[in-house]
């Protein structure tokens, strides 16, 4: 008798100290608690879980927002814990609680929660206990309940008999007509979704009036006076995401219906009032555009491109400026060159001038594209004026969209008209008077150089690097060493060994004791990533050498250098070469030589143990 007590006490436990827990007043414990459902599920059994757990859980809704969003994402897998599939249903009354919560993120969390578990149900269960759950949610009182609602059509509709889905069908409508706007918003946030999974009579019949009419909504503020999003956002949001259920309707209907039904609300959405509403539209437009098919394209959406490329706002120009090259190869080949020449390359000509850098620096990120569609004669003709005056722009992103998509005119003109066109303006920009100019085009110059090649770039660029290294600015002195590193790794050891070090070496006999300092700089990033050999052969002799020079800010580099490339030397050099120079240095007059000789002695010794 008494181990039966006992047996019931234990089996108790774990609802007890659950129930303990979820009534602290420490939030986290509440949390962690929620966290470790799944494990108190389990110690239950699944019998206990669905008469005790669920219900329970169900009836003490009633939390901190981070609480009930752990439990809505909880439940969620529960499947398993209640038995499977053909219990799943008891999940269902305390997820419809959470998707009526006050939170947003909770409610999504639920509605999500839902969308997966409703495809465990089978067909009897989905019409006995998740369709009235739909219906609940979507007539009722708060706005909470109808906003999640329309999550959930998609998911449930295609399983459903023809009467069922024809009352699905009537509530989504009554949704998408609310009387408040979060929900007319959400409707239209999700008509793409269900206008997937709907037959195509009724996506004609019923969501395309549905469609049209959200597009053309109108709403009213009063009912969102107490919401922290500013009016006109909410103002615009339900025709902004109808934009969306545009390309979803497009997608699906035959030619001559999205012609009829869908694109005399798009063209009206292209000249909404609201800029996010054509924002939108310009965001969306190359997936519109496959949508539509090329016929609709030509005589429909060129103008309504031409007309966000001259939109007054910058946001809208910006975005349909990225998508000039996408636009451009998707029109139908037959009127493609007629089509980029006479409509879009006159909007291209002023956006390249554009006052927004935003907008330049979009469509500079795209424009190079132009060239394989146009051709070499079209490129050389039209596109190359507008390269030449982006590389000058004064935005460094304009001008950096251009350096990186050279190997797309180069494809197309080739190197030798590249070289007396686009590289005379780069040249003019890496010997700028302002050291910020040059700055900028020493940060392409990796770029460059693997779009060019390196016969090319030894050819024409190579000694621009060399001479960045002697400039009598400091930051350019730095940026050079740095981009010194980036070609050797860009072109090997091999090539550095023939165009770099020679001119390094030399750098270590310059009479300006910088410039010396420039050449110990050097050899720190290029002896890295050259190889033992190089660097024991050809750098570390040019270090060495330089140990005995006049100036203590040279000699206290020497022994830095050492430091850095000493992992980077053979063996046998270390001890005999490397840690002499550093003693010699070590008993220097100069303190900071000292120092510094004394610093990399120390960091070396496990190196000079084992040479």
């Amino acid at each position: 008798m008494a181990s039966s007590e006992a047996t019931t006490d234990d089996s108790l436990y774990p609802i007890a100290v659950l129930i303990d827990e979820l009534r602290n007043e420490d939030v986290q414990l509440r949390l962690n608690s929620i966290k470790k459902l799944s494990t108190i599920a389990l110690a239950l059994g699944v019998e206990r879980t669905r008469s005790e757990l669920i219900p329970f859980l169900t009836d003490t809704i009633y939390d901190e927002d981070e609480v009930l969003l752990a439990l809505a994402e909880q439940l969620g897998t529960f499947t398993p814990l209640v038995g499977g599939p053909e219990f799943v249903h008891c999940l269902l009354p305390p997820l419809e609680s959470l998707a009526t919560v006050e939170e947003t993120v909770v409610r999504d969390k639920a509605v999500d929660s839902l969308r997966r578990i409703c495809e465990e149900h089978n067909t009897e269960d989905l019409e006995t206990h998740f369709v009235p759950l739909v219906k609940r949610l979507a007539v009722g009182d708060w706005f909470t309940s109808r906003t999640s609602a329309c999550g959930l059509f998609s998911v449930c509709y295609p399983r459903l008999s023809v009467a069922t889905k024809a009352e699905l069908r009537s509530h989504f409508r009554s949704l998408c007509q609310d009387d408040t706007p979060m929900v007319r918003r959400a409707a239209a946030g999700k008509l793409g979704e269900f206008a997937k999974v709907v037959e195509v009579d009724y996506l004609k019949t019923d969501l395309i009036p549905m469609f049209v009419a959200l597009a053309q909504d109108e709403q009213n503020l009063s009912c969102i006076h107490t919401l922290k999003s500013t009016p006109q956002l909410w103002q615009d949001s339900v025709r902004l995401l109808a934009v969306e259920a545009c390309v979803s309707m497009a997608g699906l209907l035959q030619q001559e219906d999205t012609e009829m039904l869908v694109m005399p609300t798009l063209r009206q959405a292209a000249e909404d009032k609201s800029w996010r509403v054509r924002y939108m539209v310009a965001d969306r437009f190359i997936d519109l555009q496959k949508a539509v098919g090329p016929e609709i394209t030509k005589t429909d959406l060129v103008p309504a491109f031409q007309s966000l490329l001259k939109d007054v706002e910058a946001e809208v120009r910006a975005a349909a400026a990225g998508k000039v090259k996408d636009f451009c190869q998707n029109v139908d080949p037959s009127v493609q060159e007629n089509v980029i020449m006479n409509n879009i390359l006159p909007c291209v000509k002023e956006l390249v001038t554009d006052g927004n850098q935003h907008v330049k620096s979009a469509l500079a990120g795209v424009i190079m594209g132009l060239s394989p569609i146009l051709g070499k004669e079209n490129t050389v003709n039209h596109l190359l004026p507008l390269f030449l005056s982006q590389l000058k722009d004064e935005c460094p992103e304009v001008r950096l969209n251009i350096i990186s998509n050279l190997d797309c005119v180069n494809e197309v003109i080739g190197i030798q008209q590249l070289s007396q066109s686009l590289l005379p303006a780069i040249v003019e920009l890496a010997e700028d008077t302002k050291w910020r100019v040059r700055l900028a085009i020493i940060e392409y110059m990796p770029l460059l150089a693997g779009q060019l090649g390196v016969d090319f770039f030894n050819q024409s660029l190579s000694k621009l690097c060399m001479t960045w290294l002697v400039d009598h600015v400091y930051a350019i002195r730095e940026a050079a060493t740095n981009n010194l590193r980036k070609l050797v790794e860009k072109f090997g050891s091999e090539w550095a060994a023939q165009n770099v070090l020679p001119k390094i070496n030399a750098m270590s006999r310059d009479g300006n004791y910088l410039h010396r300092m420039t050449c110990l700089a050097c050899i720190n990033v290029v002896g890295e990533v050259c190889g033992k050999d190089v660097t024991t052969k050809t750098l570390l002799p040019t270090v060495l050498s330089m140990a005995n020079d006049n100036v203590p800010n040279v000699r206290f580099n020497v022994a830095k250098t050492l430091q850095i490339i000493g992992p980077h030397i053979e063996k046998e050099s270390l001890h005999s070469q490397v840690k002499s120079v550093l003693d010699r240095l070590n008993d220097d007059p100069d303190t900071d030589v000292k120092y510094f000789a004394s610093e990399a002695l120390t960091a070396m010794t496990p190196l000079f143990a084992s040479s």
